[in-house]
């Protein structure tokens, strides 16, 4: 019934006509399910500031390495370790997430001699989201 309802001028049935039916209610749907989706299930923590910054090159070290991400952070899933050149733990082991900032992830450190050192973090924001990442970071003698 449908198809003799589409036959054009020319005697041709209208396939094109169905094929186009079908694509726009495709295209429906999907516009649907993207819109219904929270928007914070497509983020994800990630870094946006650090003390001190990735790559930086210090003469004064610091006494704390802080993390700054953009959401809040799972504090029992969040980890954080400073490792020297040799691949050992520096760190004083009080990795943290602040009660006042749930964002900010910090580790005390003690006084660091020159080298370069590897600032590694796991984090788990509150979306659920998994985020895993290093940098380093240099101390230099003071001149």
């Amino acid at each position: 019934m449908e198809l003799a309802r589409s036959v054009g001028r020319a005697g041709t049935v209208g396939v094109a006509t169905c094929a186009g039916r079908r694509s726009a209610v495709a295209i429906a749907w999907t516009a649907i399910l993207l819109l219904s989706m929270p928007s914070s299930g497509l983020a994800h923590a990630y870094l946006v500031r650090s003390v001190p910054e990735a790559r930086a090159v210090v003469t004064a070290a610091p006494e704390r390495v802080q993390l700054w991400f953009n959401e809040r952070l799972e504090p029992a899933y969040a980890v954080i370790s400073i490792w020297n050149a040799d691949r050992q733990r520096i760190h004083a082991g009080d990795g943290r997430v602040d009660t006042a900032d749930p964002a900010r992830l910090s580790v005390g450190v003690a006084p660091l001699p020159a080298g370069v050192y590897t600032v590694r973090y796991r984090v788990v924001s509150v979306d659920g989201h998994v985020v895993e990442a290093q940098f380093t970071f240099t101390v230099r003698p003071p001149r």
